[in-house]
């Protein structure tokens, strides 16, 4: 684990490295019948259920992705006295017509301190403490995968006869989107999902070794088969589909987005409500000289898509039905 000095001087940068993998995981979730929500985002297992689900795979892989990605930015941006941009490679031939130059990001640096403050909320030696450090490991190994050569022309008017080039960070999204065809094609692990009674023993060390065998550590693993994110668990963290929006007559959206409702709320036995909501908002912005900027307000009626279930009329009619009243005779 990183020391009190270390600590002081990287939180930040872990901070929002985290917090940026968290809103990535919901944009990639956003109309799936998991949707990243807040109890699943608590990475120490010491307390709690300790689940390993292909869902908290991708958690713990996005998570240590976005705080490698945070730290190399920050090394590279000189926000650090301890480091900056990887030269290592400067002055040496890449290629024909090319050489290594600029300000390459320094991800060797991202990827140590990641590790060290990522990987340190793994304290036990089980099956799940393997998984999940497995799973950080491979959300830093996206961050190294998606990075892209970019170069610079030098020569006389432009003629580019020589370029110098350097190694730079992807966007972030970039970063999820792989991630989130590594979660898709993730694989069960077989193994004993019990604490190691022997704890960090050679026979465990060696079981462990053993389920990892033929796994790339590009992949993700998980353990347990998912619940069902239709129906609501409380103990388990699901909140269900019911009360989820869903996309419906919207011409920019993705096919996958198109299909939410169907996924959300009718593959959950659900059905789909239709609400009208009135959204205030500026319009008509004007510049006036000098230097203010005038808004109108304009309100405009949305119509938004909701699960519901499918006997919420049929309660509501039988709670306005009058029970007949028997005459005397």
């Amino acid at each position: 684990m990183a020391g009190p000095k270390a600590f002081l001087t990287y939180a930040s940068s872990v901070q929002i490295g985290a917090q940026s993998g968290i809103k990535e995981c919901k944009h990639q979730f956003a109309w799936d019948k998991w949707n990243c929500p807040e109890s699943t985002l608590k990475l120490s297992t010491l307390n709690g259920l300790r689940i390993a689900t292909r869902e908290t795979s991708f958690v713990h892989a996005i998570s240590a992705a976005g705080v490698m990605y945070s730290l190399t930015k920050n090394c590279s941006l000189g926000d650090f006295d301890s480091c900056g941009c990887d030269d290592t490679r400067i002055g040496q031939t890449g290629g024909r017509g090319w050489i290594w130059g600029g300000c390459s990001d320094n991800i060797a640096f991202g990827e140590k301190i990641s590790r060290q403050f990522v990987d340190a909320l793994e304290d036990g030696h089980d099956s799940r403490a393997a998984v999940n450090l497995h799973n950080n490991e491979a959300g830093r190994l996206a961050v190294k995968a998606t990075m892209r050569k970019v170069c610079k022309c030098h020569g006389v008017s432009g003629s580019c006869s020589i370029q110098t080039c350097w190694m730079q960070l992807a966007d972030f999204r970039e970063v999820g989107n792989y991630l989130r065809i590594k979660h898709q094609h993730a694989r069960k692990l077989e193994m004993d999902k019990k604490p190691m009674k022997a704890g960090n023993s050679a026979g465990s060390r060696r079981a462990i070794a053993h389920a990892f065998r033929g796994i790339s550590r590009t992949e993700l693993v998980y353990l347990e088969d998912s619940p069902n994110y239709c129906i609501k668990n409380q103990s388990l963290g699901v909140q269900g589909t019911e009360g989820r929006e869903c996309l419906k007559g919207h011409r920019n959206i993705s096919q996958w987005e198109r299909r939410s409702c169907r996924r959300l709320c009718y593959e959950c036995g659900l059905r789909v409500v239709e609400r009208r909501t009135e959204v205030v908002s500026s319009c008509n912005c004007k510049f006036h000289w000098c230097c203010t900027v005038k808004c109108e307000r304009c309100t405009q009626v949305v119509t938004k898509y909701y699960c519901a279930r499918k006997d919420g009329a049929r309660k509501q009619h039988n709670k306005t039905k009058r029970k007949p009243v028997a005459r005397r005779q």
